[in-house]
Order: C-alpha cells, then sequence, then structure tokens
C-alpha cells in the first residue's frame, strides 16, 4: 500500500538513499510510467528508497486558471494509478501561489536538505520547475554536480512515431478517440467520479441512474455509451448519457454524466466510481416526450446487452 506524504520535511523519516521521480504526471500515460520505473529500478538495484513526487492542484489551475486544461486524472485518481504502479512512497506537494515563487534552486535545497542523503533525480527531458519555470534539466544537473545526487532525464516515449503526451490523449479523448488515448496511456482511459444526489427522474422513468461528479477530468463527446463501471473493485457494465438532457433541461445547462448500471441495486451515494469507456452508441437527441425518451432508453439497454453477450 502506498504511504502518501503531503510535506517534503517528511522526507527525513525515510530510511536509505533517497531516489526521486518528480512530476506533474496527469494521466499517468507511457512517458510517466518510463520516468517512475526508471527511478523505481535505480533504487532497488542499489537498495534504496523510491519516492515520487507530484503536485496538487495541476500547475496550471494556480498559474494561469482560465487556461488550465480538464484533468486526465485528479488527485484522487492519480495517487491510484500511482500505486497501482507499486510505488510504496508518494509525496504530494501542495501547489499554491506561495510555493509556485519558489526559486527552482531552493526546492532542490530542501530536497536535500531532507533526503538522508539524495541519490537521485528522474524526471521527463521537458519538466521545468520553481518560479517562472526557471528550472529545467540542465540546471537540475548543475545542481546535482553542486549537491552530490545523480540526474536522469527520460527522453520522449513514442507511439506510432507520435511523442506521448497528457496534451495529446486529452485531444484524443475529447474526439472520442479511444484506442489513441489507450496506446498512449497504456491502459483504457477512465474517468474517476462521485455519485451525486440527482433529480431521481430516472427511477420513476424506470431506469435509475447515478450522476456523477466527474473531479474536473477530461470528458469524451456528449453521447450515449456502453461502459464499464467499477465499484468497490467490482466491475459492472451499463449505458452512460453524457451532455444537456436536451429532452428534461430548458436552455444551456451543466453537462452531466448518468450512468445507468445493469442488474444492479445498491445505494451509492457518495461512493467513487471509475467509468470505462467501452463503444459509443448514439449522438445524444431531444425527444419529443418522455414516453419516446423511455423507448430509446430501451433499446440503449437491449443494445448494451447484447454487446455484453457477444
Amino acid at each position: 500500500m502506498v504511504k502518501t506524504l503531503r510535506s517534503i520535511s517528511e522526507l527525513t523519516h525515510l530510511h536509505g538513499s533517497i531516489f526521486l521521480a518528480i512530476g506533474v504526471f496527469d494521466g499517468v500515460h507511457l512517458g510517466h510510467q518510463a520516468v517512475i520505473s526508471t527511478s523505481t529500478s535505480h533504487a532497488g538495484s542499489a537498495d534504496g528508497t523510491p519516492v515520487v513526487i507530484t503536485f496538487d492542484p495541476h500547475p496550471l489551475k494556480v498559474l494561469r486558471p482560465r487556461n488550465a486544461p480538464h484533468l486526465l486524472t485528479a488527485t484522487q485518481h492519480k495517487i491510484a494509478l500511482i500505486r497501482d504502479l507499486g510505488v510504496e512512497h508518494l509525496l504530494v506537494i501542495n501547489f499554491d501561489k506561495k510555493f509556485a515563487a519558489t526559486p527552482p534552486e531552493n526546492f532542490i535545497e530542501q530536497l536535500v536538505i531532507h533526503s538522508r542523503p539524495l541519490r537521485e533525480i528522474c524526471v521527463g527531458h521537458e519538466w521545468s520547475f520553481g518560479k517562472d519555470r526557471r528550472g529545467n534539466l540542465d540546471l537540475l544537473k548543475k545542481l546535482g554536480a553542486q549537491f552530490d545526487f545523480d540526474v536522469v532525464g527520460i527522453p520522449p516515449v513514442k507511439v506510432n512515431g507520435a511523442v506521448v503526451s497528457s496534451t495529446a490523449i486529452r485531444q484524443a479523448v475529447e474526439k472520442g478517440d479511444f484506442a489513441k488515448a489507450a496506446a498512449m496511456l497504456g491502459r483504457d482511459y477512465t474517468i474517476l467520479g462521485t455519485v451525486k444526489a440527482g433529480d431521481k427522474l430516472g427511477k420513476k422513468l424506470g431506469y435509475p441512474t447515478a450522476n456523477l461528479s466527474a473531479h474536473s477530468e477530461q470528458f469524451p463527446p456528449n453521447g450515449v455509451y456502453l461502459v464499464e463501471a467499477r465499484i468497490q473493485g467490482v466491475f459492472y457494465h451499463g449505458v452512460v448519457n453524457l451532455g444537456y438532457r436536451p429532452t428534461i433541461s430548458s436552455g444551456k445547462s451543466e453537462r452531466v454524466l448518468e450512468i445507468y448500471l445493469l442488474d444492479f441495486d445498491r445505494d451509492i451515494y457518495g461512493e467513487n466510481v471509475e467509468v470505462r469507456f467501452v463503444r459509443y452508441l448514439r449522438p445524444e437527441r431531444k425527444f419529443d416526450s418522455l414516453e419516446a425518451l423511455v423507448g430509446q432508453i430501451e433499446l440503449d439497454v437491449r443494445q448494451a446487452r447484447e454487446l455484453c453477450a457477444s
């Protein structure tokens, strides 16, 4: 089980030489996995202690909130994915304006002071850090020489000739290209959300749905999908409607992710649900009546069951 640290000073309590893998790691894609696995491997060879360092919230949400991207993985989701890589220690640094103003030299010096000793820092080739993003791989190598730790810069990882990046994956998901996203992630794209109270209209229509608050994660295009949902480690198939519910809502409403789980009858309000998009079924539509909507839902559920059985 991963031990989550919340301050740099907590590194002091760890034993052995410290090997750090540092990055935002949004999506924990193949490039991020290369950074983390390299650091973990080097630590294992030297009988050291590997630690992954990441940041919460995403730096752009603090530095340029209007331009901040939707996340591939919000912090809770990211922690779970990093844990699945076998990481034992994870330091999540609170990224606020005060931290953003820290000179890069000071940040590294704090890591050196509290790591006893700091043996290696492993980062992606384009990682930047510190005030005004002044820190880069070249500066990190100079600081490594000064403080006697090794620096490893991981070159870009490519899939089908394209560099793997969080931006490229966001674009793929936004277009509904789950195959491209999965190739770069090294796994299927999923959204982690918390079930929140809705208007309970689905229950009245005979198809009770769970409304997901998706932690600001990147949505695919609006529409109806066959999905697989993981709830407390158990997988269930379901049908998702993603969009603005035009039959029910008037005008521009909030974008909603509603999921109807097949053969499921349990109250899951407040629980986390991880959703994998299996197949696009149809676009979201506005129906003339609730009866017409229910008729289409019946067809959607029937198609979903047939796909699950095939």
